[in-house]
This record gives structure tokens, sequence and C-alpha cells, in this order.
């Protein structure tokens, strides 16, 4: 009887060609370079705008060119109703983001630590972002009138919302391991919500800043239509009831301006809260 043995193979051999690991590029632009990056799209709107008017591409009646807005700017600063008007819109967005944004800040950090809390105001605040705040604007004039409670309350009634809904999420995902950390640590009570759960929830939070912000702009527009004689909202009035096309356009000029004032205050807060984020972003 024959008796079959098995033969070793030697293993085969694999050859594999290792390749040194290419190491991060970083590509970093010339830090003056940042302002005209920033500037480049609105110059080319602006300049767009300017030869279109000037060629007669864009009626006059229609759109009115820069030449006019800047003659509206200057008849209205000289008389200091610009100042007047611009001042006193800033101060009713300042207090209703104030109002709406304090409001949504404790509503969202109370349904996001607590369940109960949780229970108790989500369904509220669910039913408060989903009905348009514009659609409560009759009912404030009716509730409140028509002075500056009315405009203030409307205002942070925009606001309310977004930064609920921010603040919540932003609280809920918190690292879990982080926060017994710091509990194994002692920090217990506010001092943790202060000092651990605050911190990593604040890029939602200032994200939900931004937002409301801007929202801010579409309510003082709304709030500034009925009943007053000093904002930006009554300049748009008096050109809609004159046909000043250059004072609609100003109008428009002074709201982007008022939103770039803000959006540059939460950008400064960015910097200074959260220096790190700028090395997350790929240059």
């Amino acid at each position: 009887m024959a008796v079959i043995t098995a033969i070793p193979t030697a293993p085969a051999q694999v050859e594999s060609v290792l390749t040194a690991p290419r190491g991060r590029i970083e590509r970093s632009r010339p830090a003056w370079l940042s302002v005209p990056l920033r500037f480049l799209l609105p110059a080319l709107i602006f300049a767009g705008w300017w030869i279109g008017s000037a060629s007669g591409a864009i009626s006059q009646q229609v759109l009115a060119g820069p030449p006019k807005v800047w003659d509206a700017f200057t008849e209205l600063a000289s008389s200091g109703q610009l100042a007047d008007f611009a001042a006193a819109s800033f101060v009713r967005a300042a207090a209703g983001v104030g109002l709406g944004v304090g409001a949504g800040l404790v509503l969202g950090l109370l349904a996001g630590l607590s369940g109960l809390g949780e229970e108790v105001v989500d369904s509220t605040m669910q039913i408060v972002r989903a009905v348009p705040f514009l659609a409560l604007a009759p009912l404030f004039i009716a509730w409140f009138g028509i002075d500056e409670l009315y405009k203030v309350l409307l205002i942070a009634v925009a606001t309310i919302a977004p930064m609920y809904a921010y603040t919540y999420l932003g609280v809920r995902n918190v690292d879990r391991k982080m926060v017994e950390a710091a509990r194994s640590f002692g920090l217990r009570g506010p001092r943790l919500v202060l000092e651990v759960i605050l911190p990593s929830a604040l890029p939602g939070i200032l994200m939900a800043l931004r937002v409301c912000l801007s929202i801010s702009i579409t309510g003082l527009i709304a709030a500034e239509q009925v009943g007053t004689r000093e904002g930006v909202g009554y300049l748009v009035t008096l050109a809609q009831e004159y046909n000043r096309t250059d004072y609609m356009v100003l109008c428009v000029v002074l709201y982007a301006l008022l939103g770039l004032v803000f959006d540059g205050a939460v950008r400064i807060i960015e910097k200074l809260a959260m220096p790190w984020r700028e090395q997350v972003a790929i240059r």
C-alpha cells in the first residue's frame, strides 16, 4: 500500500512595494488676499448694476442707478434723517434679538438638559416654529398696539425658534463621555453647564445666532411697516408712496449693511471664543 506523503510547499512570496506616506501639503494664501476675495463678487454685481443703468439697459424707473442712490444718501445724511432712521432700526432689532435669543437659549438648555424640560417645552416650541411669525403680526397689533412693544415682540418671536432648535441640538450632541469625565472631577450643576456643556454646544449656538440675526432683518421690515415715524421701514413706506426707486434701493443697501454688521459681530465672537475652528478649514 503506497503511502502518500504531503510535500511541504514554501509560502508564496508576495512582493509588496512600500511607499513613503505623503505629508500634508499646506496651501496657505497670503493674508492680504482674504479681504479682496470677500468683496470680489459684490464688486462684480455692483459693476454690472452701474454699467447696466448707465447704458440704459436697466430703466431708472425700475432700478435707480448708483449715482441717484448716492444723491438720495447724501440728501438724507445732510438732513440728519438717515442717522436717526438707522439708529431707530438698529435699536429695535437689537432689543428684539436680545429678547428672542435669550428666551430661546434658556428654553433650549432646559429641553436639552432635562427630559422633563423637553416634555414641557418642546411641543410648544415646535408649534411656534411651525407658525410663520408674519401671520402673527395682525394679532400682535390687536394685543399690543402699534408702538415699540409690538415691533420688539414680533422680532423676538421671529428669532426664538431658531435659537431654541440649535441650542437643543447642540446640547444633545455633547459627548456623553466628556460629561461623565467632568462629573468624575467634581463638576456638578451650573458649573457643569457653564464650563463643559455650553462650550461644547457653542458652535451650534453661534450658528443659531447668525440665523437669528438674518431673520431679525425680515421681522424688522415687517414691524416697521406699521405705526412708525422713524426707521428704515418708514423710509421704505415713503419711497413706495412717492415712487422713489432711489430711496427703495437705498433702503435695501441699509438693510444689507445692517446684516453685515450683525454677521461681522458674530464672526468676531467666533474668532475669540473658538480660535481652533480656523484650523479645520481646507485652504
